[in-house]
């Protein structure tokens, strides 16, 4: 049986995926730190709210973990390859920054809209990560 190749590690490091895909991890970091201020989970419950806010500070790491094997990987293809295992990860942080955009757009809610930043660059993202998003999951046998 043969291997298959990872196209999304090429579509990362060779067509400029890295730089949505670092946003989206950067963003899913902010998002994990504000989340106290989150109109979402000021809606929950308080036993619900601690469990989130201590998942979140498990995850935070990891995401600084996977932001340094990102920037190793652009300078070595080996690295990247090694990004595959992530690859869950990435669609976590992807969605939840196109999420936050829609959410931004959709509520107007200041804390979304604060965390998403310059809307009219947001929106651009929104078709980026569509194409991250296939991007990433296709391979090559």
């Amino acid at each position: 049986m043969s291997e298959k190749l990872w196209l999304g590690g090429i579509y990362i490091k060779d067509e400029g995926g890295y730089e949505i895909i670092l946003k989206s991890l950067n963003h899913y970091k902010n998002r994990l730190k504000t989340l106290n201020d989150s109109p979402e989970l000021k809606d929950s419950a308080a036993m619900f709210a601690s469990v989130l806010n201590q998942q979140a500070r498990k995850t935070v790491p990891k995401i600084n973990e996977v932001i340094e094997k990102i920037h190793e990987g652009l300078k070595d293809v080996q690295v990247m390859n090694n990004i595959l295992d992530e690859k869950q990860f990435l669609e976590k942080a992807l969605t939840c920054y196109e999420s936050d955009i829609h959410k931004a757009e959709d509520t107007g809610h200041e804390y979304f809209v604060k965390l998403v930043g310059n809307m009219t660059h947001a929106r651009e993202d929104l078709k980026i990560i569509k194409t991250a998003l296939v991007k990433i999951n296709n391979f090559l046998e």
